[in-house]
């Protein structure tokens, strides 16, 4: 296998940083949850500003690894991600929070979040292999998230609201408080 040179991976970063701020600025999309959205709740209560933020952090450095390859127990994006490696590797680089083990062990720890008041930067658990929390990803806000799946092979996001994972969800975790 090659050997990503440092540098190289910083320029890489730097330029699917600069392309996603673009696109969201161009987008006008602030990542958060807003009334129309079905997941969204008028009563739910607003993040601090500084935790508003580390969850935007984590969205943003997360968005950073779009199409990054699957490689089951991958814990670094030049070797592969699987859904576990991937939320552990986000989570140390953009909140210097370390998660560790899998989608299950990561389900214990934390404080529970309703489906209706997740926010950016919140864990979301799936009941993807008849096994309850075997997925995980990072909630992107406007009923979307981000994970590893191994399905297509690359890391992507997927409604929270419609579709495959929208039944198969089980838990929402935040880390951020």
């Amino acid at each position: 296998m090659p050997s990503v040179r440092p540098n190289a991976l910083r320029r890489l970063n730097r330029k699917r940083f600069s392309l996603l701020t673009g696109i969201l600025l161009a987008a006008g999309c602030t990542l958060q949850p807003t009334i129309d959205t079905p997941l969204a709740s008028p009563t739910a209560p607003r993040l601090s500003k500084q935790l508003e933020s580390r969850g935007q952090d984590i969205v943003i450095f997360a968005l950073g690894l779009m199409e990054t390859g699957y490689r089951f127990g991958g814990k670094n994006p030049e070797a592969g991600l699987d859904c576990s490696g991937m939320v552990s590797y986000v989570f140390r680089n953009a909140a210097n929070i370390t998660l560790k083990g899998s989608a299950a062990d990561m389900a214990k720890r934390g404080r529970p979040v309703d489906r209706n008041t997740l926010q950016p930067g919140d864990l979301v658990f799936f009941n993807t292999l008849n096994r309850p929390r075997s997925h995980v990803g990072i909630y992107l806000g406007e009923g979307r998230f981000i994970h590893a799946p191994s399905t297509n092979g690359k890391v992507r996001t997927d409604s929270l609201v419609t579709g495959w994972y929208a039944n198969r969800f089980e838990e929402g975790r935040t880390y951020l408080d």
